[in-house]
Formats: C-alpha cells, structure tokens, sequence
C-alpha cells in the first residue's frame, strides 16, 4: 500500500478497491457452470463446507474461484469465533512467520501483509515481529466478508450419510430446528479436532472433573488465582496455557514434562519448500512414513518466546522426565504421583493434543467403520524404526484420495463415501502439511477444488454435452462475405 494512504478505514477501502479490481480483471470468481439439480423434490447443493475458520473459508473462497456457487458453509460457533482463535489459543502471537501468505490464495491484495498495512502503514509493518493472535482473528472475517463467504452461523451439523444415489444427507440443527439438506460433496474443514477430540490420559477421568481441563477447553482462569496448577506437557499450548494461569495471578505452576528434554530443532523446517507442498502425495508409502515418522519422532519444540513468557516467572518450574503414574482426589486439590516426584495442586491442564477417534464426532457415525485407514492400507518394515506413538499416529489417519476424499475400507462398504472430503489436519499423511497449518492452507485448497470441480463436470458429461450442442449463438449472421459461386 502507499505510504501516504491514510490509515484505518479508509485504508481498507482503498485496499478493498484494488482487491475487486483485481478480481474482475481475472474473473475472480468464474461463472457458475452446475446445473442445477433436486432429489425428491429438495435442492441439492453443489457442496457444503463444514467450518468457517481459516481452512473453511479457504475451500469455499477457492470453490466459488472456479465457478461453484451453490454452496454453504456451516459452522457451529457464532460468527467472530470460528476456529480456535479467540477461544482456546492462548499464544500472544502467531507461531507462523508474518509475512507468510497463508489463505491469500495468489491475491496480494488478500495477503495479511496488505490487510495489516491498510489498517496501521507500512511503517508499523516493518516494526510487526509477529502477528497478534486477536489480529489474525480479524483478518478471516475480514476475508470471508471480501470474499463473500456463504456462512451459517449457530449450525450444528449431527449426521452426514452418503447416498447410493449421488447425494450426501446431511442433518442440522439451527435454534432448535432440526433440516435434512442435501450435497453433491461435503467438505470437513472443522479444525485440528475434526475427526476426534482432545488427547486426554485415561487416569484422568477416574477424578472429578472440576479439577481437570484439557487445553482446548474453556478454563476460568481467574478462579486460579493464588492456587498451585499442574500442566501436562511440555508442547506450545502448554507453555500458552501455564503461561496464562501465571498472568492470572496462579500461585504456582508445575510443568510435568514426559521428555527427557524439550525438542530444540523444528525440524519440518529443514525441508519446507514447494517441493514438499506439490510433491509430498506422490511419495511411495514407504517414504511419507518415513519422513513424517522422523518429524513425529523428533517432536515439534515449542516457540522460544513461549518458554520465555513462563519461565519469566518465579513461581514457574519445569520438571522433565515426568511421567505421571497416579492421580488421587483429596477434599480440595489432586495429588500427582510421577516416576520421579509427587506433587500438589488444586487444578490440572492437560496440554497433551488431540486424537483421532470417531466415537467422539456422533455426526459421522453412519460412516465410521466404512473408512479406510492408513493401518488398513500399509504395514511399515520394522527398519523404519518408528517410535510407537509416531507409528500409532500414523497409522491412526485416513487414507484419503486426490482430492482429499474418505476412501471405503473394503469395496461396497459405503456407496457415496467418496463424496466426503476430509480437509483437516489428519490428512497429513496422505496430502502433507496442507490442510491444518498456515503455510499451505491456499494450495491444499486448490487441490481440494479441482478435484471436486472435476468430479462434478465428469458426472454431468451428459448434460454439458447436451449444452455443447444446443448452444447456438451465431459468430457469424452471414452478411459478412459475399458468394460469388
């Protein structure tokens, strides 16, 4: 943006001319192309998108890019707090570089840079490290304003069947009304806990839950005020999470670290290119295995300004190589029992993930058991050497096809299934790191797209040939030329 442009507002609007601009001139979006289709006399989408966060408003913008209109994007919270951003992420700042391009999708104008330009100047960017949690928070709505994403806000969606017959039926609810709709493609876009919920030790349950949440959970922060506080693990939403019970006015905070030592290296940095982005799903299964198994292995380290934002702390202590062996109830608190140590405190937070497990998603128990796995599609040679939480994690992930498609576990499982498209991070292991994370969110999309526009055209031949052949506007009336025999 010009240095010059005054900032705020106005800033936006000058932004948001150059983006339609832009767009017009490359005829962003295409024309609507589908035709239009009812099952029993109800309308059927050409897709719906469930999330509206960062990856399900990038899947609807790059499906309405090429020509599919008649979609819907569902999302269960109210709108401003899709995806984790101003719920359970609890980082200051983004872990991701500023000036990745992330959902911008090829648009300078659509980037965070330009956005955060147009509001603050260039200047203010040049001094930016990071980028503020809230901020990006702003910029997606932002995004799915200019882009005019089809939200539904409040949508819960509880079951998604695929039919014998071309459709996949989906039920939702919205204030109370339950509505059977209908797709030709569903897309899941519903975050890093899509296909599950949060990883939590079983020992937990065996006490009360007023004294225990898992990171992704609301925490009133503010009841910890003077007490002592465990967390459990020693990954990013950890070091966010105790971080933010000791900003709180926590008394003390106890970080039960499994490790031996933190990871030091991130080491899917080593390799990040567009090589990896475009060429990661045409490796043999051997070789996915073999680099997500080493990455995996390694560990992800948490951000250095993470750790520093807790260790500032008098009250904060690390404790690695602690693994937690007991929990006991007393009258107000808990007692932690480790290979190494026991210790006291009155509220535990588990910073320990999420897990794939589809009992904990009730709205894709019609195709549950139909879903191939990667345990069902590969048996990784004993060479390769895989810790058994890596190898459990691997091959606890859906094989998916091209286009990110649910593929049936055995031939006739689930008639349809391949109309279901899993847009969340557990296609790692087919696609790479497209579908849950920043850097690759754009071309995961697009991949996403073409496949699902070139399903749509195969399965519409007959009616686009019959188009072919009825078009009849004339190049020519005639009066151009004259026969002379």
């Amino acid at each position: 943006m010009n240095a010059n442009v005054e900032i705020g507002v106005s800033g936006l609007e000058v932004l948001e001319a150059r983006l339609a601009q832009d767009m017009a001139w490359l005829k962003i979006p295409a024309p609507a192309w589908t035709p239009t289709i009812e099952k029993d006399g109800q309308h059927v989408y050409d897709a719906i998108v469930i999330g509206a966060g960062m990856a399900g408003i990038t899947a609807s913008a790059m499906l309405l890019r090429y020509g599919i209109h008649d979609q819907v994007v569902y999302d269960e919270a109210a709108e401003g707090l899709e995806g984790p951003w101003l719920t359970y992420a609890r980082m200051d700042t983004l872990r991701s570089a500023k000036d990745l391009v992330g959902p911008a999708m090829g648009l300078p104008a659509l980037t965070f840079r330009a956005y955060y330009e147009a509001r603050f100047g260039t200047e203010a960017w040049q001094g930016l490290v990071k980028i503020p949690r809230p901020l990006w928070a702003e910029y997606l709505l932002w995004l799915r304003k200019v882009l005019n994403i089809p939200v539904q806000n409040g949508v819960k969606v509880t079951n998604i069947q695929p039919r014998a017959d071309g459709v996949v039926q989906v039920t939702r609810v919205q204030n109370g009304q339950v509505q059977t709709v209908l797709a030709r493609h569903v897309v899941l876009a519903n975050g890093r806990d899509g296909l599950g919920g949060p990883a939590v030790p079983a020992i937990a349950h065996h006490i009360n839950k007023k004294y225990w949440a898992h990171s992704a959970e609301a925490i009133d922060f503010a009841a910890l005020v003077g007490k002592g506080v465990i967390v459990v693990g020693g990954g990013a939403s950890a070091m966010d999470n105790a971080a933010t019970a000791l900003e709180a006015g926590a008394g003390r905070v106890d970080m039960l670290i499994r490790r031996k030592d933190l990871p030091r290296v991130h080491k899917f940095n080593g390799i990040k290119s567009m090589g990896v982005v475009h060429g990661f799903a045409s490796l043999p299964d051997d070789w996915k295995w073999r680099f997500l198994g080493y990455v995996f292995d390694e560990s992800t380290p948490p951000p250095g300004p993470s750790v520093l934002r807790v260790s500032k702390h008098a009250d904060a202590h690390f404790h690695l190589g602690n693994s937690i062996l007991e929990i006991k109830e007393n009258a107000d608190s808990v007692t932690i029992v480790t290979n190494s140590k026991t210790y006291q405190a009155e509220f535990i937070i588990f910073a320990t993930g999420f897990k794939v497990d589809l009992a904990q998603r009730p709205e894709l128990n019609a195709i549950a058991d139909k879903i191939k796995f990667w345990s069902d599609r590969y048996m990784p040679p004993a060479s390769l050497d895989l810790k058994s939480g890596s190898l459990r994690e691997l091959e606890n992930t859906p094989d998916l096809g091209l286009s990110f498609q649910f593929l049936e576990k055995y031939p006739g499982a689930c008639p349809g299934l391949e109309r279901v498209h899993c847009y969340t991070y557990p296609a790692v292991t087919s696609h790479g790191k497209l579908s849950g994370d920043i850097p690759a969110i754009s071309e995961g999309a697009d991949r996403l797209a073409r496949g699902i526009i070139s399903e749509l055209f195969v399965e519409d031949k007959e009616i686009h040939f019959h188009n072919l052949c009825t078009f009849s506007e004339p190049e020519l009336t005639g009066s151009e030329w004259h026969d002379e025999g």
